[in-house]
């Protein structure tokens, strides 16, 4: 994401221009967004024209419009993200309160407004526009016949592409088209990692299966690396690591391979809090309002929470979320916010405290 203008006053009202330059930043524009929000962005408006004749005719022209939002649409498997609202700027080709849905497109930039630009949003802005934060690995989840291939950001994992070829079952005396269709197999699998693996960015790719199928495809995957000269794929093997999934599918990728990469502190203070809920459950406690009165007696050491928990569509609950967050951050704790489009999506909000943790 490019921050191009931000301009918030003292009241944290204000607005700020960006730029989506890659299928992640659609995620951080829709937790960015929130109902009553000023958006203005470049869109499609199918307009009717009447001739001098009285002939009347349907056109599609592009035009900026503001409008106030009302609906928020994400697509997560495509990343799209289309925004409902009425116009509240006056337009040539949109009358005032006229609906109209803006589809946010990739490179073209889009002003948001807000009446009040809390710290979690704020926060959002600097982790999508930070440099730094690239998806750098990639994981290919597979057994005989199905493989998933996903980029896995800070944010989210993103599906690249899902390969899927009939494996005949092995007869008495004869493995040839088994064999024949699990070549066919590893065959596909590899293109797709040499067409949506940027080796330049990637740092790790694991491989993943159930069984022995990892093995078997990084034995031919190098094999015919070899066979073709294949330079990129022999000089990037050390980034393949192989680890255990429970199958092929993209979900089974479960905490502790791409996440325990990406997110080693936070896999480590879940881990953390699981133990104590285990060992002391004395120590563990339950409810918005036992976490509120242990940030207010300063007794919070790091605060897990779901990014789920800052799109609430009521004001005040929101806000109650953001000045938890807020207390625990003014008191010298840290917070860590979980993704809800990670694949071992949280649904709760954990908190570990110095002596106690809480979970509700």
């Amino acid at each position: 994401m490019k921050l191009i203008h931000k301009d918030i006053e003292k009241d944290n009202a204000g607005q700020v221009t960006l730029v989506p330059e890659e299928a992640e930043d659609m995620w951080h524009t829709y937790n960015l967004l929130q109902v009553g929000d000023s958006l203005r962005a470049s869109t499609i408006r199918k307009v009717q024209t009447e001739s001098t004749t009285g002939s009347v005719g349907s056109s599609r022209v592009r035009t900026t419009l503001t409008i106030c939002v009302e609906t928020i649409d994400f697509d997560s498997h495509a990343c799209q993200l289309r925004v409902k609202g009425t116009n509240i700027v006056e337009n040539q080709y949109v009358k005032m309160g006229a609906y109209h849905t803006i589809e946010l497109e990739l490179n073209r930039k889009f002003t948001l407004a807000k009446k009040c630009w809390d710290s979690v949003v704020l926060d959002r802005i600097d982790q999508a526009c930070d440099a730094a934060q690239k998806a750098d690995v990639a994981a290919v989840v597979m057994q005989e016949g199905l493989a998933n291939l996903v980029l896995v950001t800070p944010a989210m994992t993103l599906l690249r592409a899902k390969v899927e070829v009939t494996i005949p079952r092995k007869r008495r005396g004869s493995c040839t088209q088994h064999e024949k269709a699990l070549e066919r197999f590893y065959e596909a699998v590899m293109q797709a990692i040499l067409r949506h693996i940027n080796f330049d960015v990637v740092k790790c790719i694991l491989v993943a299966s159930p069984g022995f199928v990892k093995d078997q495809f990084i034995t031919y995957l190098f094999k015919e690396a070899v066979r073709q000269d294949n330079k990129l794929l022999l000089e990037n093997r050390p980034k393949f690591m192989l680890v255990h999934s429970s199958s092929g599918h993209k979900y089974s990728l479960k905490g502790r391979s791409c996440l325990t990469l990406r997110a080693a502190g936070e896999v480590k203070a879940l881990e953390d809090f699981y133990k104590m809920l285990q060992h002391e459950p004395d120590r563990a406690f339950y409810g918005v309002a036992h976490v509120e009165k242990a940030a207010d007696a300063l007794a919070i050491d790091t605060l897990l929470i779901s990014d789920k928990l800052f799109r609430h569509q009521d004001v005040p609950t929101r806000s109650r979320y953001v000045r938890l967050v807020d207390n625990v951050r003014d008191n010298g704790g840290n917070v860590r916010i979980f993704s809800s489009l990670h694949n071992n999506e949280q649904l709760f909000v954990g908190i570990s405290g110095c002596n106690q943790y809480f979970l509700y």
